[in-house]
């Protein structure tokens, strides 16, 4: 007779914990709050909060009947096609939130967030995204929501107010050093702001720094080098899949930085948090890559992963938990400095992957509109 052994096996999404790092997952839906995914993913592997974008709710809505009847009451009650959307969304982060409320409370307001972003049609408007954002966070009214604001030349003033109100914000859409310099800067701007106005620092704010999308682009460029003739295609070869990785690892060791400074140390005395670096777009797009590597190294105290669901599954039944983000960091400077010497503008890639991620959001948010007032058409002649 075979006896069981009554050991557990140590689930890696928890031990990332452990190692100071929270795990979010990158993605909401009604079916997930229905069914009890959402908080058996909290109970099981310690999630610690959801984020939210106009492409992951057009999926949501457009991909299931999950919102049928509510759309249908909705569209009895008479409301326009803007206002189901609303209310579709507010109530999904109404009750995701509410299931982050106890890991909000027992981490005293570091943990336990869930995102909601702006009309990503506000992108290159400041004061209508600041407005949207103040809406926002008053129709919603959950202590732990964050609102999310893209990291563009004008999100970057509306972080700082936004902050300076003492509104939790996620920024999003960073692709680069200098991206994320100029949000840590806001972020700063609006703790003074806080700190001159007599007000408590407890404000909360992340920055999605993205990761993925930006190997898909550097290895292609690389790709295109090396099918040149005369192309020294080992040196190409071996910055393959190399370039996201190192930028993250520069970008936190720049968080180490400035939140160890003495700027954030007089803050810090005051109450104030760190705005956590969060890994976004951390699934593996290249088959040829392992499919958790941006995962496992990333992995550092005060971070965040935001992980897609298959992510997720993927760790936790084989991701290997290691401190590794200060890891070979002169390796990822040495990528960037080649990258330079085979003519590629990491510059200008960064800043088109940023453009690039404004227009996908609002092609999502067009999508979806149009779907819900087809749906509003045929509900309303039933």
């Amino acid at each position: 007779m075979i006896r069981q052994s009554n050991t557990r096996v140590a689930n890696p999404l928890v031990e990332l914990q452990n190692l100071g790092q929270s795990v979010w997952c990158d993605n909401i839906s009604r079916e997930m709050l229905q069914t009890g995914e959402l908080l058996r993913l909290i109970g099981d592997d310690g999630l610690r909060g959801v984020t939210s974008n106009p492409t992951i709710f057009e999926k949501a809505i457009n991909g299931s009947n999950h919102y049928d009847d509510a759309i249908r009451s909705l569209v009895k009650s008479g409301a326009e096609v803007e206002a189901v959307y609303e209310a579709l969304v507010t109530d999904d982060i109404q009750r995701g939130a509410d299931l982050f409320l106890p890991a909000y409370r027992e981490t005293q307001g570091q943990d336990g967030f869930i995102s909601l972003e702006v009309s990503p049609k506000l992108a290159r408007e400041t004061e209508a995204t600041i407005q949207e954002a103040r809406r926002l966070w008053n129709r919603v009214n959950r202590p732990n929501l964050m609102i999310k604001v893209p990291a563009t030349p004008e999100g970057l003033p509306a972080i700082e107010q936004l902050i300076g109100e003492g509104i939790n914000v996620n920024v999003t859409l960073m692709f680069s050093m200098d991206h994320y310099v100029q949000v840590a800067s806001a972020y700063l701007r609006g703790l003074r702001r806080l700190e001159q106005a007599g007000r408590p620092l407890t404000v909360s704010s992340v920055a999605s720094f993205f990761v993925s999308r930006v190997d898909t682009v550097v290895d292609k460029l690389l790709e295109e080098r090396m099918a040149k003739p005369g192309a020294d295609s080992r040196r190409l070869e071996a910055l393959l899949g190399k370039t996201a990785i190192a930028n993250a690892r520069l970008v936190y060791r720049r968080f180490r930085e400035i939140f160890g400074g003495p700027e954030f140390q007089s803050l810090r005395a005051k109450g104030a948090r760190v705005q956590r670096p969060l890994w976004a777009s951390t699934s593996t797009k290249n088959p040829r890559y392992r499919d958790v590597l941006y995962a496992e190294e990333l992995v550092g105290p005060d971070t965040v992963d935001t992980m897609p669901p298959a992510t997720i599954t993927a760790f936790r039944d084989h991701g290997k938990v290691r401190l590794s983000l200060e890891e070979n960091l002169d390796d990822a400077e040495q990528v960037f400095a080649q990258l330079a010497e085979v003519g590629i503008d990491m510059k200008a890639v960064t800043g088109k992957l940023q453009d690039d991620g404004v227009r996908l959001f609002a092609e999502s948010f067009d999508v979806l509109m149009k779907s819900l007032s087809e749906k509003r058409e045929t509900l309303k002649r039933a």
